[in-house]
């Protein structure tokens, strides 16, 4: 098909006007969104995800298209709104639209939205600087990104730069992103086996919590040779389900890492900045990694940034002999690192954390009480703080679940392709009735889900 430049020209001044206009759509305006983006969709962005989403299979005559949202509320371009338990998969920590990150975006916008590149830009010092006082331990220089992939990829060269190895390992059902570097550290055949060769450097899984297998393929490494350069894991497995390991998971692991002179790599993506019930997953056991990545909830749900933190002593192979070893022209941008200051500051001073532990304590029970009455629905409930893993006999069972939910309107995670392990991560924000009501249509969810089975 031939460019057509007028064309083009036509529909961006179309949408720029629905962008910038302030009013809600009308009823004949949202149906023809609705069927415009389930046309751009199918014909221009992934036809396939269609066919798995709740909000096009589930939504009754008209696919629901988000419009708006405000604190653990989303509103589609109907008007329908729905109680978020989803949370962008740990993204929006802060719900949405949190007044204080979009106030500061919107002020760093209007002096100066991207770094010049050569002169010094002064937020990219600020986040670092605030991360170092934040990240457990001695980790003092960071480097940003846009996305978690790319925290897990800067984390890998690092690890690679100054062991001078090549080797890993990570975990069975591991999840780390879906860039070549990051997916060669998957633990997940779905994503690795239809791209082949991966990473060429050798890559050993291990059964998640097991450090007896961690410390034992260490001293087989050392014996026959294998330079590790680290050790990946997230403190708590998000993707696989919530998967919290045994407490003396990660203390037997920092200690075997320090033994074999192996960096520990904590994937804090998805559980730092208070995800867990602590500010970093790694609190929980009282752990200081060589490296962290995060991302995620990082930019307060406004801006897309991720961050990888170290020492001064790991990260000196990217200052010196070449200061551009790994860079990114967009990464750590000045709109995205106002976000994250504002988000890190907001984080800190209602301290997250503690009213996710609360809330998650609550919800875990809960939960788990519901379990117990469905045991033909539940095989078991996972989780820390507002992470949490409802895990169903089948993947079957499960996608009725999260529909059934959908059909009340809140939000969770689970698809046609992935549905055995249901996450529940709402905002940390959320309120205590947002979350009982949740509680009360998830039990009318369930029941219905159970009569059929």
């Amino acid at each position: 098909m031939a460019a057509n430049f007028e064309k083009a020209l036509d529909y961006s001044s179309r949408w720029l006007e629905i962008i910038c206009r302030n009013e809600f759509p009308t009823l004949e305006e949202a149906h023809r969104i609705i069927d415009e983006s389930k046309t751009n969709f199918a014909e221009h962005f992934n036809r396939g995800w269609l066919d798995y989403r709740k909000s096009v299979t589930e939504a009754g005559d008209w696919a629901s298209v988000e419009w708006s949202g405000q604190g653990a509320t989303i509103t589609d371009v109907l008007g329908r709104k729905y109680i978020d338990w989803l949370g962008g998969y740990g993204m929006l920590d802060l719900g949405w639209s949190h007044p204080e990150v979009i106030e500061a975006v919107v002020a760093q916008i209007r002096r100066s939205p991207m770094p010049s590149q050569e002169l010094i830009d002064p937020l990219r010092g600020v986040l670092a600087k605030l991360m170092s006082e934040i990240t457990p331990g001695d980790l003092k220089y960071s480097w940003f990104a846009a996305s978690g992939t790319e925290a897990i990829e800067a984390s890998i060269k690092i690890a690679k730069l100054f062991t001078g190895k090549s080797a890993f390992i990570v975990a069975v059902k591991g999840f780390h992103g879906k860039t070549m570097g990051s997916v060669s550290m998957m633990g997940k055949a779905d994503f690795r086996q239809p791209l082949g060769t991966l990473y060429g450097g050798p890559v050993y899984h291990v059964p998640f919590g097991d450090a007896s297998a961690v410390e034992q393929q260490l001293e087989i490494c050392d014996k026959v040779g294998i330079g590790v350069a680290g050790v990946l894991f997230e403190p708590i497995q998000g993707e696989a389900g919530a998967i919290v390991p045994a407490d003396d998971f990660w203390p037997r692991i920092r200690a075997a890492t320090k033994k074999f002179r192996v960096l520990l790599i904590a994937d804090e993506v998805q559980t730092g900045l208070a995800r867990t019930g602590k500010l970093w997953g790694v609190n929980h056991w009282d752990v200081s990694p060589d490296i962290i990545a995060t991302a995620k909830s990082l930019g307060g749900g406004v801006m897309p940034i991720s961050a990888v933190s170290t020492t001064e002593e790991i990260f000196r192979p990217m200052m010196y002999p070449n200061p551009f070893m790994h860079t990114t022209t967009t990464g750590g941008g000045a709109l995205a690192c106002s976000a994250a200051i504002a988000a890190i500051h907001v984080t800190l001073r209602d301290r997250l954390w503690e009213g996710a532990a609360t809330k998650g304590g609550y919800l875990i029970e809960k939960v788990t009480e519901l379990a117990e009455e469905f045991p033909q629905v539940y095989s078991k409930v996972t989780g820390k703080g507002l992470l949490i893993g409802q895990h169903f006999h089948t993947a079957e069972i499960g996608y009725k679940v999260a529909a059934e939910l959908f059909k009340r309107n809140v939000l969770v995670a689970g698809t046609l392709t992935n549905a055995q392990s249901v996450r529940i991560e709402p905002p940390l924000i959320i309120t205590q009735e947002e979350i009982d009501e949740g509680l009360n249509r998830l039990t009318d969810a369930v029941a219905a889900v159970a009569k059929v089975l």
